[in-house]
């Protein structure tokens, strides 16, 4: 600490400059509610890598549950049931192979996305608060709970003050 008329080097504890006389002015103190902020957008950012978490697993599981049901209607899995133009297990020509496995890709790599966002989320971990934002941006088209995850994913992680307050975390 230093005096603020003379630049005297002083001793913590001391009242007044012994050069100059004038009274050592008190240590400014810190930034009022920061802890609590900080807390406070902790528990965000905490809930909001759950819900990450649970839109992967949920991804996951109506992927593999759309995919079975499309396997099934294209290859005649449907037994008497199965009518129209593909119930004999002829798929039309632009559903080949190749799509369904496109498609399983897309699938596996939102979810992957998805778990990456949250469990980067939950650690607090540098990349975290990025990956989970590209992740709300795509997130955006898949109406209505993937458009409000994103939504509140962008809100809480976007702005100076929420990229500051995720970098004291």
């Amino acid at each position: 600490m230093f005096c603020s008329g003379c630049g005297t080097n002083l001793a913590p504890g001391q009242p007044v400059c012994p050069q100059c006389g004038r009274p050592v002015a008190p240590p400014a103190p810190p930034i009022p509610n920061l802890e609590f902020q900080v807390n406070n957008f902790a528990g965000r950012v905490r809930a909001l890598g759950i819900v990450w978490m649970i839109w992967g697993a949920i991804s996951i599981l109506f992927g593999i549950l759309g995919m079975s049901f499309a396997n099934s209607f294209f290859h005649g899995g449907f037994g008497p049931w199965g009518h129209g133009p593909w119930a004999n297990g002829g798929m039309p020509p632009f559903m080949g192979p190749a799509f369904f496995h496109l498609i399983w890709v897309y699938i596996v790599i939102r979810a992957a996305l998805a778990f990456a966002a949250g469990y980067g989320l939950m650690q607090h971990a540098p990349w975290g608060r990025g990956v989970a934002i590209v992740a709300g941006f795509l997130t955006l088209l898949k109406f209505p709970f993937g458009t409000a995850l994103g939504i509140w994913t962008l809100v809480t992680l976007m702005g100076y003050r929420n990229a500051t307050l995720y970098d004291q975390l």
